[in-house]
């Protein structure tokens, strides 16, 4: 029976750097970030590149083992000796891998080969079953069977394999899982969701006091339905985001979204719509030859100082449109207010450019699509939500602070978070 397979592109070698450094800063062991993807979905090529290069090395290291023996402290003893280690080269599957492996010396007779690396070297058919192996437990989720399966391509025992280094990978992932959001000051929540075939992902990103972004959490669904939008607010409440304080949420505007918002954190949450999103909604209601000056137009009255004037500003508009294009007309009232909470709240203009649009959510989201798109079947939500996860993990690396987070501090006491504007005015 043939056995089913996803497709990877040769693409995305810009991602392999962020890769890599998130690999650093989480351990020299592979399979704690195999294991890390679980939880979401991102950069199919650069992420198997890079695991694959994290798994070669400790394979390369546990071959160095079966022949030397474990590296311990102190003076080195015994025929053959850990000896540092260098640069070398090696194929999986089509691609060149830079790997670091070990160096091992006899006492009187000089270099001893390390034999996974030379078994790799010599046969490419080797790499192309390590890979198979490889990305099946990507796919499967059965991590654990990674290593050893490599391995044992190569002549590794599997009793040398640690336990604790499969093992480890299960407590950064119940780490990740397990995020704590009382101790860190969240202002902004931004949710959207982005679609992989039947499945809809909704995504929450925190931006916190100091305009730090952070990656909240996921939830998979058929649609963006109300049950999906309270599943993901429950469990930021479960992981401890006070619901008895205001926040600025900025949506795309689906109802179901405001109803989830309003019975987890109750109605008086202030919302701000995605003015990129009414832009869209509203421009696909009219022909080609109406659409510039009428996104001229909403794009004035967003800039108007009072809430008040922009909404007098666009039901003229609306006015101008609802005789010929009455569904355009529609579309440009609905949630009209929502559009301009930014003005409503009197919160600095130069937070405006990041608070007016889910274009920070939005962002990341393109790179998720981007990397993904050559997959040939979301076989089922699990699946979905791992790829999605690694994305934003590793996106989360990159993150930079919002532009205007000098002026967090004046959207902090808006929001009537008086503790910190008294520490604000204590460092002034």
């Amino acid at each position: 029976m043939k056995k089913t397979y996803h497709i990877v592109t040769r693409g995305a070698r810009e991602s392999a750097a962020v890769i890599e450094q998130f690999c650093q800063t989480n351990g020299q062991i592979l399979l704690p970030i195999v294991n890390l993807i679980q939880s979401t979905s991102h950069v199919v090529e650069s992420v198997i590149h890079e695991i694959g290069v994290q798994t070669l090395e400790m394979i390369l290291k546990l071959s160095a083992e079966q022949v030397a023996g474990a590296r311990t402290p102190g003076k080195a003893s015994g025929e053959i000796r850990h000896h540092g280690s260098q640069l070398g080269q090696v194929k999986l599957a089509d691609r060149k891998v830079q790997v670091k492996r070990p160096r091992l010396r006899h006492k009187t007779e000089g270099e001893v080969k390390i034999p996974a690396y030379e078994a790799l070297c010599q046969d490419r058919g080797l790499s192309q079953h390590m890979l198979g192996a490889l990305l099946r437990g990507v796919s499967t989720r059965e991590y654990h069977e990674v290593l050893p399966q490599m391995a044992a391509t190569v002549g590794v025992s599997r009793s040398a394999i640690s336990r604790q280094a499969i093992e480890a990978s299960v407590e950064q992932l119940k780490q990740l899982q397990e995020r704590r959001w009382d101790k860190i000051e969240i202002l902004v929540i931004y949710i959207d969701g982005q679609r992989f075939a039947a499945h809809n992902v909704l995504s929450a990103v925190g931006v916190d006091i100091e305009g730090k972004k952070h990656i909240m959490g996921i939830s998979a669904g058929a649609t963006e339905n109300a049950a999906a939008v309270k599943e993901l607010l429950t469990r930021l409440r479960d992981q401890g985001l006070p619901t008895d304080r205001k926040y600025l949420f900025v949506i795309d505007g689906a109802k179901a979204l405001r109803g989830a918002i309003e019975e987890v954190f109750g109605d008086d949450q202030p919302v701000q719509r995605c003015r990129n999103h009414k832009l869209e909604n509203v421009m696909s209601e009219l022909p080609k030859e109406q659409q510039d000056q009428t996104r001229n137009l909403m794009r004035a009255a967003w800039k108007v100082k009072t809430a008040e004037e922009g909404e007098k500003r666009l039901e003229q508009v609306a006015r101008l449109l609802e005789h010929d294009h009455e569904s355009a007309a529609r579309s440009l009232r609905e949630g009209m207010k929502e559009m301009f909470t930014l003005q409503r709240l009197q919160i600095p203009v130069s937070l405006h450019k990041c608070l007016a649009t889910t274009n920070i959510i939005e962002s990341p989201h393109s790179g998720v699509r981007r990397r993904t798109h050559n997959v040939s079947r979301w076989r089922d939500s699990d699946m979905v939500q791992r790829w999605v996860a690694s994305a934003w993990l590793l996106t989360e690396k990159h993150f930079r602070r919002i532009d205007g987070h000098e002026n967090l501090w004046a959207l902090a006491a808006i929001l009537g978070r008086e503790t910190i504007t008294k520490k604000q005015e204590k460092v002034a």
